[in-house]
């Protein structure tokens, strides 16, 4: 998707056994390139490739990266009520949108929290693709509907500023694609989906293909000069483009307005599901805003760390990690609204007992802003 929020899911986490986790239909095609498999959102997916998250990361920077995330899920919802179903139930307006598009949206919990972010594709007249968080595809079909067509596909996600280039190699309709489009194409005698859309902050396209062709589509990728890459720098590459994701910035008591996305509520269209809780935060204004934190060296602050001013708590880290492109510690953080923090404030963020003093930005680190730059050079 987009260089809009979202993944498939809270992050990863402990090991399940094996037997108890999904696996995508190229699992073997990751295995064969030395992949280190992780538990994720429910499945057992490559967090890594030999090269290594850096190298992933800057590679996508700098040229073409595929990633297999077919563990997003996909429910299809389609008939002549499909648009006013999902119209009333999700957060933005598809009429700003049209067949042949893409929208990022949320679906809110009746206190206004977010149940998941979602992409929807608008495949045809009334025919959507929703593609949910992997571990939220089941609540998102209880809300909208539909059928679940994930086992029947895979998503393969192609980023940088070369992605468009070498994927012409191997499927030129499917490159061309315009950002936020949504498009068919034809590859391995099978009907295919592309969307102009991602989630690393640089140009590129998610390529949505029948289980039968995915593992020769994937080859046919990487043959042309596109390198794999894993989770860790999906992660790495959205948190530098200042996305949220899932589980750490968006969730159970977590609003679109906190998260700093007011422009995924549709407020001129009728009702929907939290629109009132929304409507009173945004009377009042939020007590909190997520803000981005720059550390004066290497080591991020991490999830949890807490977040002072002046000796006194002001926020919670939510995602952190070392940004491959800055060689800085980078951070999300929900800053407290009252007092005022603003950009280029100095704040605290305590981890594990160690202060690491930070610098206030705005949540995208990467194209980095003059601000940010003149930050790293003073640290």
């Amino acid at each position: 998707m987009t260089a809009v929020a979202r993944d498939a899911g809270a992050g990863t986490g402990a090991s399940s056994p094996a037997a108890r986790l999904r696996r995508t239909v190229l699992h073997a095609s990751h295995a064969a390139l030395g992949a280190k498999l992780v538990e994720f959102g429910g499945w057992e997916m490559p967090v890594a490739y030999p090269t290594g998250t850096v190298a992933e990361h800057r590679a996508c920077r700098t040229g073409a990266v595929a990633f297999d995330v077919s563990h997003l899920g996909t429910v299809r919802v389609e008939g002549s009520d499909a648009f006013d179903t999902l119209q009333r139930t999700l957060t933005n307006d598809l009429r700003r949108i049209a067949p042949g598009r893409a929208q990022y949206t949320h679906l809110l919990d009746e206190d206004g929290s977010v149940v998941d972010d979602i992409i929807v594709w608008w495949v045809a007249e009334t025919r959507f693709d929703v593609m949910p968080n992997a571990s939220n595809t089941t609540r998102v079909r209880a809300a909208i509907g539909g059928t679940d067509t994930t086992p029947t596909r895979a998503v393969i996600a192609l980023q940088g500023p070369a992605a468009r280039e070498r994927l012409s190699t191997v499927a030129p309709a499917a490159a061309t694609v315009p950002r936020f489009g949504v498009a068919s194409f034809e590859w391995g005698g099978a009907d295919c989906l592309v969307a102009g859309t991602g989630y690393t902050g640089e140009d590129g396209v998610e390529c949505a293909v029948p289980v039968d062709v995915a593992r020769g589509f994937w080859e046919a990728v990487l043959a042309a000069g596109v390198q794999p890459a894993g989770l860790g720098a999906r992660d790495t590459l959205r948190l530098e483009a200042g996305l949220p994701l899932y589980g750490h910035e968006l969730g159970p008591g977590i609003t679109p307005l906190q998260a700093g996305l007011d422009w995924v509520v549709g407020w001129g269209k009728g009702e929907f599901s939290g629109r009132a809780a929304l409507e009173r935060e945004r009377a009042s204004g939020p007590r909190r805003r997520l803000r981005g934190l720059l550390a004066d060296g290497r080591q991020p602050p991490r999830d949890g760390a807490v977040v002072e001013g002046g000796g006194v708590r002001v926020g919670t880290v939510t995602s952190g990690n070392f940004s491959p492109m800055l060689e800085r510690g980078i951070a999300l953080a929900f800053v407290d609204t009252a007092p005022r923090v603003v950009d280029g404030d100095r704040l605290t963020a305590v981890v594990r007992g160690r202060e690491i003093p930070v610098q206030v930005t705005g949540q995208r680190f990467w194209p980095p802003s003059d601000d940010t730059v003149a930050a790293a050079r003073r640290s």
